[in-house]
């Protein structure tokens, strides 16, 4: 996938309705939620705690729908589901992790630079 290809902010864009400050405090709130669950399930998958690693895919998967991110929502379900398991192929769940969380990295990314853009309009 390419830096953004799994990022589509209709949703987002449709109901701010014009407000840049809905738009920013949603964003925001995703930069600061995102990174912090993509360590904790990261680091359930290396202390194979699959029921923390779980949990944590299951918070996630909204907010990735929310801002458009039906692949990396699709992995990030599968990823629950081989968490919920108990005992998933450790080769497969880490792969779909570094799968997605790449394509999410680079969102992160953009969403910044979108949120840097939108304040500018405040």
């Amino acid at each position: 996938m390419t830096d953004n290809q799994d990022l589509d902010l209709s949703f987002l864009y449709e109901i701010a309705d014009g407000s840049n400050e809905f738009i920013v405090e949603s964003i925001d709130m995703f930069l600061s939620q995102t990174p912090e669950l993509m360590h904790t399930i990261e680091t359930a998958i290396a202390e194979r705690n699959w029921s923390v690693a779980g949990s944590a895919a299951h918070k996630l998967k909204p907010n990735l729908g929310f801002f458009g991110m039906s692949g990396s929502q699709g992995t990030m379900q599968e990823i629950e589901h081989l968490a919920k398991t108990g005992a998933p192929d450790i080769q497969l769940i880490e792969g779909k992790f570094n799968q997605v969380k790449s394509v999410i990295t680079a969102n992160l990314r953009k969403l910044l630079q979108i949120k840097t853009e939108a304040e500018a309009q405040l």
